[in-house]
């Protein structure tokens, strides 16, 4: 896999992770909608970790800063 996610990419993935994080531990989401969330946010930490977003592939994305 080519790595196709830049750290700012990365940042806002994690942050996004922890924010629902913080939301179901307060109580303020909860049922169906903390589930469906933390499963992306999982999704989020997984891409975050490897560097590679699945779904940047079929359109081309990266956000990987380009070498000069």
């Amino acid at each position: 896999m080519k790595k196709n996610m830049g750290a700012t990419d990365k940042l806002i993935r994690i942050i996004l992770a922890v924010l629902v994080a913080v939301l179901y531990y307060t109580g303020v989401i909860g049922g169906t909608t903390a589930i469906i969330l933390g499963l992306l946010a999982m999704v989020f930490l997984l891409t975050s970790f490897i560097s590679f977003c699945p779904l940047y592939l079929p359109f081309g994305i990266s956000t990987v800063e380009k070498k000069d």
